[in-house]
């Protein structure tokens, strides 16, 4: 059962910023495509071999809180 929530994971907590503001599901998906990104080129530089998946790394990341998603300003209260 814990695998499945691996890759179905409970994205409630992410969305909810704990200050009464939701981020959008936009700006997670953005997030988490640009640090998926981030580890992919990195790994590239570093000559790594990645063995799970950047975007399963980034959710990751992001779900236990290394990792904060600022929206900017302008779409806030949208």
């Amino acid at each position: 059962m814990a695998e499945n929530k691996r890759f179905n994971p409970d994205l409630r907590e992410i969305l909810h910023d704990g200050e009464a503001h939701q981020i959008s599901r936009y700006s997670l998906v953005t997030a988490t495509a640009k640090l998926a990104r981030e580890i992919s080129d990195k790994a590239a530089e570093e000559h790594e071999i990645i063995t799970e998946k950047p975007v399963s790394t980034a959710l990751d990341k992001l779900l236990s809180g290394e990792y904060e998603i600022e929206e900017p300003e302008e779409i806030k209260d949208l």
